[in-house]
């Protein structure tokens, strides 16, 4: 059996589909399972347990509808028995249709039941990556445990990092869960002053002009960036090889926690219950007390600075390090 998966486009969203494929290799262990994904992000469904092939789909190259249907079409002569669409878009069952699996399926919001030979009803107040596992189950009429799994990279992680160090990401493409530079400062001033730890700050290359703001004022040989300064597989390792990972709501925090690095995340704006990293061995979830508009779900802080974030005790991220690093 051939089987297609459409794949998220947002980092977080990828890395927590993982347990969909985990799923899908149990329901049909003999079948060939191949990933379609956003340009970009496709390194990153290379490390997902028995994915065989990747097929990196770019919006800027395969515009529209039309594009989404001809890039399914390059891939009929694979004779896909089964079409799963993960995202939400019309687009995205075209492009199944496009690809003439035998079943294309998937949940059937707005007009992708047209597309689709079996829909299903999303339903509500699951984790994201249990939404996605459930699609299976509707399917299969089967119960599957829900593991979000990466694996890690054999390359090696970059050069000149410390032997042990906390990862730090203050980064997110949503400005409401963007930690505000003053903030971070105070983080790592607290961090520096009372722990013995080295601190390397991460992030893409969209992300070196805030860390480097952030950095502006702290002078410390402790401190370390590569924010901009690493592939996605060099990211993994370093999240992977340290000794706790201090992150805001994003698609860091969703790499370390399927890595197995605890990971501690600083929530505000996002609702923890729906797309916080999923696997709670390795998680500790950190939000202020008392923020009557949290979470607002909004990636646009109506404040103009996310309180939610700003008021999150330093005290207490300190304390939460230190008891997972003697852990």
């Amino acid at each position: 059996m051939n089987i297609l998966v459409r794949l998220p486009n947002w980092l977080g969203d990828l890395v927590m589909s993982s347990a969909f494929v985990g799923a899908l290799h149990k329901a049909y262990p003999d079948a060939r399972i191949d990933v379609i994904t956003k340009k970009g992000i496709d390194d990153i469904a290379r490390l997902i347990p028995n994915v065989q092939n990747v097929f990196p789909f770019s919006k800027h190259t395969d515009k529209g509808i039309r594009g989404a249907y001809y890039f399914g079409k390059q891939l009929r002569a694979n004779n896909y028995d089964l079409f799963f669409s993960l995202p939400d878009s019309t687009s995205a069952s075209i492009m199944g249709l496009g690809t003439k699996s035998k079943k294309r399926i998937g949940y059937n919001k707005e007009v992708r039941k047209l597309f689709l030979t079996d829909s299903y009803k999303k339903p509500k107040g699951l984790h994201r990556a249990e939404e996605y596992v459930k699609l299976l189950e509707l399917h299969t009429k089967q119960s599957f445990d829900t593991e979000v799994k990466l694996n890690t990279p054999t390359e090696d992680p970059a050069a000149g990092l410390p032997i042990e160090y906390i990862a730090v990401n203050f980064n997110s493409e949503a400005q409401s869960r963007r930690m505000p530079i003053d903030k971070a400062q105070s983080i790592l001033q607290s961090l520096l002053q009372k722990t013995d730890l080295s601190i390397v700050l991460i992030g893409g290359p969209d992300d070196a002009n805030h860390v480097n703001a952030i950095l502006k004022d702290i002078d410390s040989d402790r401190v370390k960036s590569v924010a901009g300064k690493t592939s996605l597989v060099e990211l993994i390792n370093i999240l992977a090889n340290a000794e706790v990972v201090l992150t805001t709501d994003s698609g860091p925090a969703h790499l370390a926690n399927s890595l197995g690095t605890h990971t501690i995340v600083l929530f505000g704006a996002g609702d923890e219950s729906n797309t916080a990293p999923y696997n709670a061995v390795n998680k500790t979830i950190i939000r202020a007390k008392d923020i009557e508009c949290a979470p607002c779900l909004s990636n646009t802080c109506k404040l103009g600075t996310p309180i939610c974030l700003t008021q999150i005790e330093e005290t207490l991220i300190v304390n939460t390090i230190k008891t997972v690093c003697k852990s």
